[in-house]
């Protein structure tokens, strides 16, 4: 039996779709169709504009980002 942690950024997701109540594709989904295109905007648009924790911010840029570049 093997054990499979999540680890990096998607370890945050489970808490995430907890404490804010929407999916993570939602989420990258309102990722995706910002204008916004740096890390570090992204991450302050999703505090100041969804509420979202410093922490679960950066996880979710950090990931979707990694995606898109990923293609």
């Amino acid at each position: 039996m093997t054990d499979y942690a999540v680890k990096g950024p998607a370890s945050y997701f489970p808490s995430i779709e907890k404490k804010y109540g929407r999916p993570i594709a939602e989420w990258k989904g309102l990722i995706r169709s910002s204008s916004l295109t740096k890390h570090m905007e992204l991450v302050g648009w999703l505090k100041s504009e969804h509420g979202l924790g410093h922490g679960h911010a950066n996880a979710l840029v950090a990931h979707t980002l990694a995606e898109d570049n990923a293609k």
